[in-house]
C-alpha cells in the first residue's frame, strides 16, 4: 500500500487484502515471489502485513483511502515520463492476490468496485492483477447477476510467467472490462497466440533477485513484434537480473536491468493504452 511504487507501469499501490494462495512463484520447490519474500520477513511483526503469506488477510478501508489520494491528470512524471499527464495508476494487489479462495466476494465488492466507483475512485484508474482470473471470471458474473457493472475505469489482468500459465488468458477473457497482461517474470519461450486479440496492454519483464532464471533478449523482441502485429500497446518493465543475448550473458549498471537508457534501442518501449486517457 503506497501512493508512491518504483513499479514503472504505475503510481500508487493498493491492497485490500495481505498474502495470498500460492502460485509457481511461491511454493515448495521455489519461493522467488517478492511479495511473499517481503512477508518473511515482516509479516507477524510489521503492522499492515499479513500474520504470514499463507495467512490472506483482509485489510478494509484501503480501497476507500487509496481513492482519496490527489488526482494526476495532466500531471507530469519525472522520473515515468510515459506516464505523463494520465490520470493516477493503481495497481491493485502488489503484496497479495485479492482472489485467493477465503476472499468472499461481498468483500470485493464492498471494498474494490464500490471505492473504484466514488467519486473520487473515478478519477484514478485502477489495475488489478491475480494470478487467478478463472475466480475473477466468476466474481464478474456474480457482480452481474445483481446488476451491477463492472467499472470501466478497473482494470482486469492477470500474469504468466511459462506456457502452462497462458491458460490463465483464457479465464481473462471472461472478464467483461478492459484487460491487460503481465508477462512477468518471463522464465521460458511462450507462444500466446489467438488469445492476444482479446488483450488491450501487455507488459513484460524478466526475473530479478539472485535465484533469477535467464531472460532472453529475443523473447522481448518476439512478444514485442506480436504487440505491433495485433497493434497492442506493449510496456518492457525490465530485462530482469540475468540477461541473455546470442548464448551469453548481458551486463548491465541497474541490477535488474530496469533502465531502458541500456536496453538495445528497439526495445525501448513503454507504450500505454489510449483507454487510460479516455475512461
Amino acid at each position: 500500500m503506497s501512493i508512491k511504487t518504483k513499479i514503472q507501469w504505475c503510481d500508487s499501490t493498493a491492497n485490500p487484502t495481505m498474502g495470498c494462495d500460492g502460485c509457481e512463484l511461491w511454493g515448495p520447490q521455489r519461493k522467488t515471489c517478492y511479495a511473499g519474500l517481503l512477508h518473511t520477513r515482516f509479516g507477524g511483526v510489521t503492522p499492515g502485513y499479513a500474520p504470514s503469506f499463507a495467512e490472506v488477510t483482509m485489510f478494509p478501508g484501503r480501497m476507500e483511502e487509496a481513492a482519496r489520494w490527489s488526482d494526476l491528470l495532466r500531471k507530469d512524471r519525472k522520473e515515468k515520463p510515459w506516464l505523463d499527464g494520465l490520470p493516477r495508476l493503481v495497481f491493485i494487489s502488489d503484496m497479495s492476490d485479492a482472489l485467493s479462495s477465503v476472499v468472499p466476494f461481498e468483500f470485493l465488492r464492498g471494498e474494490i468496485i464500490q471505492a473504484v466507483q466514488t467519486d473520487l475512485g473515478k478519477r484514478h484508474q485502477w489495475l488489478w492483477l491475480s494470478k487467478r482470473p478463472e475466480r475473477m471470471a466468476e466474481f464478474f458474473k456474480w457482480l452481474k447477476k445483481q446488476g451491477i457493472k463492472w467499472p470501466g475505469n478497473l482494470w482486469a489482468g492477470t500474469s504468466v510467467t511459462n506456457q502452462a500459465t497462458t491458460k490463465r488468458v483464457k479465464h481473462l477473457l471472461g472478464v467483461g472490462a478492459h484487460r491487460f497482461l503481465s508477462v512477468e517474470p518471463q522464465t521460458e519461450d511462450i507462444e500466446v497466440g489467438d488469445w492476444m486479440t482479446g488483450l488491450d496492454w501487455i507488459l513484460h519483464g524478466g526475473e530479478s533477485g539472485h535465484r533469477a532464471r535467464p531472460f532472453e533478449i529475443d523473447w522481448a523482441k518476439k512478444l514485442s513484434g506480436e504487440c505491433r502485429r495485433h497493434h497492442i500497446p506493449y510496456f518492457l518493465k525490465q530485462l530482469g537480473s540475468t540477461v541473455v543475448e546470442n548464448g551469453e550473458r548481458r551486463k548491465f549498471e541497474d541490477n535488474h536491468a530496469g533502465d531502458w537508457s541500456e536496453w538495445p534501442v528497439e526495445l525501448r518501449l513503454r507504450q500505454v493504452p489510449r483507454a487510460l486517457h479516455e475512461d
